[in-house]
């Protein structure tokens, strides 16, 4: 009995030392991992601090990129809005002829190959927007209305029984008609210039309000131009108002007929070619 107590005694006392080896062995482990922790934190606040640094760089060389990409830019614009001279004369911005190069993809091939120089190409250009805005205008020609078209010009011409009583320069309501569908050419292009040109006969004309046809056809002109803008709402900054009295007569005032064709007032589409481009760019 005595035996068996001490085999018990014995087994105790080993079972106690493996376990406190065992807890002795988990201490140990468990101080490593919590320097392996320790160190794992430290390089991570390292790299983070590191990427920090990084990024800043980064955002700096955008930033620097961007205000190079700005001045690159800014220049360019620039450089397209510079007027430059053609070896034909012909004087036009960089970013004109960029736009009217796009336009021209538009037009007739055979045309286009008969262009030599860059005011044909202009010319060309002009043209085809020019007939696109009196193709959808509805301004139908008659015998008292000619119109023609002249390399970048629009010629519309009005006999005068259409605005005027004989001697007289106030505008009828009877011309209201065909001044509205002007007027809606007019304001399809804000780029056109609008000369309204008044033309006599050669019989002279002296009164209260009159001094000569030089006066009379003037102030045709300017009542049209008047109309035009109160009426009609064409911006005055487009119009122009002349007069050339008798002196461009279509034919010899000879008869009652011909000089009913020279009284007349004309009016003259003129675009202007860099305000003409930029605006088909806003369409």
């Amino acid at each position: 009995m005595k035996k068996i107590s001490i085999l018990f005694v014995t087994a105790l006392l080993l079972s106690s030392c493996v376990s406190k080896k065992k807890y002795l062995a988990l201490e140990q482990e468990k101080g490593e991992l919590q320097s392996e922790l320790t160190k794992t934190r430290v390089e991570k606040e390292d790299l983070e601090n590191k990427f920090a640094v990084i990024e800043a760089r980064v955002n700096e060389y955008n930033s620097k990129i961007q205000s190079l990409n700005e001045d690159v830019e800014g220049l360019t614009i620039e450089n397209k809005a510079k007027f430059k001279l053609s070896e034909d004369g012909t004087v036009t911005s960089g970013l004109s002829q960029e736009r009217m190069r796009e336009t021209l993809q538009n037009v007739d091939p055979e045309k286009l190959a008969n262009a030599k120089t860059l005011k044909d190409s202009m010319n060309l250009a002009v043209q085809y927007n020019l007939s696109k805005a009196i193709d959808t205008s509805d301004l139908n020609e008659d015998e008292d209305i000619v119109v023609d078209i002249n390399e970048t010009v629009v010629m519309i011409s009005i006999a005068d029984d259409m605005l005027f009583n004989t001697a007289s320069y106030r505008v009828g309501n009877k011309a209201d008609k065909i001044l509205k569908k002007l007027a809606d050419v007019i304001n399809s292009e804000p780029s056109l210039d609008v000369m309204v040109e008044g033309h006599t006969d050669s019989r002279s004309i002296n009164t209260e309000k009159i001094a000569d046809n030089w006066d009379l056809s003037v102030l045709r002109a300017t009542s049209v131009v008047r109309k035009l803008q109160k009426q009609f709402k064409v911006a005055p900054e487009q119009l122009i108002a002349s007069g050339r009295s008798s002196y461009q007569p279509l034919v010899e005032n000879d008869s009652r007929q011909n000089r009913a064709k020279n009284r007349r007032t004309r009016i003259i589409l003129m675009p202007n070619i860099d305000k003409f481009f930029a605006l088909m760019e806003a369409k």
